[in-house]
């Protein structure tokens, strides 16, 4: 029996996760959750799963939370107790930077990371890639796009020339990001059921750039080597060029439920609840190159991966103030991008830095990046 600690078990990722756990049966066991907030379905998925213990982050939360037989624990010191204690599956779905911590000691720990958590791959990749060849921890991504590239390549991985990373191109693919444009519509996605955040990023193509640095990170390759195709379909989850000319492919219905099981079966495959795929019904699957000029963030996020240093954890936080700042009407969509590259231009980079370096890092662009909202709003 695999036993599974879920982090985040009342986001998106987290509810899918626990869906699809409970489809797998008794071969797995929900050990632990952690949530924030949300205490009220937490709450409910106590009753369901009967996890042994619980974290929440917020500890003003912590006290509204009334349970039996269950431990219960809170903060950061919370997440990595479960995550080094009897679980040997992490699911990290938590949103931010936090996300590093509990993904560390589990790495240590030799356990299996199944993750989700954006921030942790982009702001500190280096470090958690070498702990887990340090310690034999294992990570499998649960981004529907790394998932296909770790389906297409875990035979050939020495062949791969080329990645090339799908993006549905959001709900402003044509007509790019405008100031008029409410968070409202920003969230109305074509395709995808998502978290605000990651919604947002989506529409202003952050989200894809995010991705383009976790790629790099996940799979050891220089930025020059991956490239992006809007597919608004969202079909192809991603390709592999390898060094013959062959490019492999993986498709599927858009469902995180499939990368979700794919991260916790892995190497094994078995019945999903995602429907199959019928190719007759698609009929048509297009392509095209992504405007940069409509959508600047995503070469700002190939400029920070390229920097290298503390740049990506620069940009990783200060779009989480933008986009929050956003949805909160304070700046438009327009905005985002424009106050990032200001943030960017202004920091010292610091090569090779250490946990410590990179936190530093994180909390000046967030100050930097409110200080330029403010003067936005005067």
């Amino acid at each position: 029996m695999h036993k599974v600690a879920v982090l985040g078990s009342t986001g998106s990722i987290g509810t899918l996760t626990l869906e699809v756990l409970s489809h797998l049966g008794q071969d797995y066991k929900v050990v632990a959750l952690s949530i924030h907030k949300n205490v009220k379905l937490l709450q409910k998925q106590i009753e369901e799963y009967s996890p042994e213990v619980v974290c929440i982050t917020d500890e003003l939360s912590a006290r509204s939370l009334h349970i039996r037989g269950t431990k219960l624990l809170t903060g950061r010191e919370g997440l990595v107790e479960i995550a080094k204690g009897e679980a040997d599956i992490v699911v990290n779905a938590l949103v931010g930077a936090e996300g590093i911590y509990p993904t560390l000691s589990a790495l240590q720990s030799k356990k299996r990371v199944c993750i989700a958590n954006k921030e942790t791959l982009v702001s500190f990749g280096e470090i958690v890639m070498n702990t887990a060849r340090k310690y034999g921890g294992e990570i499998v991504p649960i981004d529907s796009e790394h998932s296909a590239i770790h389906q297409c390549i875990c035979i050939s991985r020495d062949e791969v020339v080329e990645i090339i990373l799908t993006a549905s191109g959001g709900p402003f693919r044509v007509s790019g990001i405008k100031k008029y444009i409410t968070p409202e519509e920003t969230l109305a996605h074509p395709v995808w059921k998502m978290g605000k955040k990651v919604t947002v990023d989506s529409a202003t193509l952050m989200n894809k750039g995010l991705e383009v640095i976790e790629a790099v990170r996940l799979f050891s390759v220089p930025p020059e080597s991956i490239s992006v195709l809007i597919h608004p379909q969202s079909i192809i989850h991603s390709l592999v060029r390898f060094r013959d000319g062959a490019i492999l492919a993986q498709l599927s219905l858009p469902d995180m439920r499939l990368p979700i099981q794919y991260a916790l079966t892995y190497p094994k495959r078995t019945p999903s609840l995602v429907k199959p795929l019928d190719l007759a019904k698609v009929h048509l699957l297009e392509f095209d190159l992504p405007d940069k000029e409509k959508f600047p963030c995503l070469s700002l996020a190939y400029k920070a991966v390229s920097i290298g240093g503390t740049m990506p954890a620069v940009l990783s936080a200060s779009d989480e103030v933008c986009v929050r700042s956003f949805l909160k009407r304070k700046i438009t969509l327009p905005d985002i991008p424009e106050i990032i590259q200001k943030v960017m231009n202004k920091h010292r980079v610091i090569e090779n830095p250490v946990l410590q370096e990179i936190e530093e890092a994180d909390k000046w662009a967030r100050r930097e990046t409110s200080e330029l909202v403010r003067l936005l709003n005067l």
